[in-house]
């Protein structure tokens, strides 16, 4: 019997002094709640005066930038700077980023950076052939690929059979 009672006045304890915890807990809670905001605007006061200075806002005027169209070499050496080199492959597409339907037939290219129209030379450096091409859509999406051009431009450089190949590309008029 004096196992069960002591088992009994042990919980009763515990329970005692865990609502007396809680009671310290909220007291506390209540007591920082209830501090004025007189006195934070007196502490605020023994900061130093620039702090309370505040100056305007200055918003930016918004000021649209001219879109610069690419710029196209007028002699050799500019025109040596301008050329990348880099792997080409082909595609087939039904609709382009210009918004023209895709033609298999013509001689377009895909670039992911220049304008739509710009005329490029796409050299393959191992075979020196060449052709010319209209920017008409974006891509290639690959890694390492400067540019992919139309099925009927693959074939007049003659990577059809290849898939991808070694080129140079060239800005022309």
């Amino acid at each position: 019997m004096s196992r069960i009672a002591s088992a009994e006045t042990a919980r009763m304890s515990l329970a005692t002094s865990s609502r007396l915890l809680l009671v310290i807990v909220g007291a506390a809670s209540l007591a920082a709640c209830a501090q004025s905001p007189a006195g934070r605007q007196r502490a605020d006061l023994g900061t130093s005066r620039q702090a309370t200075i505040e100056r305007p806002h200055r918003v930016a005027a918004f000021r649209p930038r001219p879109i610069h169209r690419a710029r196209i070499p007028n002699n050799t050496r500019e025109a040596k700077q301008n050329a990348s080199h880099g792997v080409a492959s082909f595609y087939s597409d039904t609709e382009t980023a210009s918004g023209e339907k895709f033609d298999k037939n013509e001689l377009t290219a895909a670039h992911p950076t220049l304008p739509f129209g710009t005329k490029l030379r796409v050299t393959d450096v191992s075979s020196g052939r060449f052709v010319t091409v209209r920017v008409n859509d974006r891509g290639p999406f690959v890694r390492g690929r400067v540019v992919d051009v139309s099925p009927s431009a693959a074939e007049a450089l003659g990577m059809v059979d290849k898939g991808i190949t070694n080129v140079r590309l060239d800005v022309v008029r």
